[in-house]
């Protein structure tokens, strides 16, 4: 029905839209800032503070969206992200999520946080992308669903590109201007600006470098 509507109203009805759902999410306590836009509906599980979920400003959702969060868990979505369709949102026990000011997500993404995960500012963050800073124990002669988890802060820099269907890791840090290749599973261990990672389990395979710069004698030819 909302895409019938956008469709019939060449999108303007995206901002109404938009506008009401600023209000209710503000109803449920959740801060939002200017400019805010929505081409969804969010599914909220707030077990948590709803204050402790802050939107920024200039923050543009194209689709449906899931926050959750827990305990003492946080949520910060600073300014100028853009997020696409059917991501989720968690922060549990004493959490906090933070995407920074310009950053890009995908479709389909999951940010999982049992403890700390930052996300630099402009950032690329592309379809099916998982961060998951806890695991499940899995000791044997227990079932594994009724054992506890452990956890590793997450740290990744800005200006990073996290390709299609990456998967990072409890403890893992991805410093500024790293690159993750499609598929690749990060671990574990801290790599350096501007490195080239790619594999399961994911490994320097490259640096970025400078763009070459053209022979003007070839532009004139």
């Amino acid at each position: 029905m909302f895409d019938l509507l956008a469709l019939l109203t060449r999108k303007k009805y995206w901002l109404l839209h938009s506008l009401v759902i600023k209000s209710i999410l503000r109803g449920y306590g959740i801060r939002v800032g200017r400019g805010f836009y929505i081409e969804g509906v969010p599914k909220l599980k707030i077990r948590g503070n709803p204050e402790n979920i802050v939107i920024g400003d200039n923050v543009s959702i194209y689709g449906n969206i899931d926050i959750r969060n827990r305990e003492n868990g946080k949520i910060f979505i600073e300014d100028g992200v853009s997020i696409d369709n059917d991501c989720r949102f968690v922060a549990a026990n004493d959490a906090v999520l933070r995407i920074g000011r310009g950053t890009g997500i995908g479709p389909y993404c999951i940010f999982n946080c049992g403890v700390d995960v930052t996300i630099g500012q402009d950032c690329l963050i592309a379809h099916a992308v998982h961060v998951q800073s806890s695991e499940h124990s899995f000791a044997k002669g227990e079932l594994i669903k009724n054992q506890g988890h452990t956890y590793g802060k997450i740290s990744i820099g800005n200006d990073v590109w996290l390709a299609a269907n990456v998967t990072v890791m409890k403890g893992v840090q991805i410093r500024d201007g790293c690159v993750v290749g499609a598929k690749s599973l990060v671990r574990k261990g801290r790599y350096e600006e501007n490195s080239i990672l790619a594999g399961t389990p994911a490994q320097k395979i490259s640096e970025r470098q400078q763009p070459l710069k053209k022979d003007r004698t070839d532009e004139i030819l």
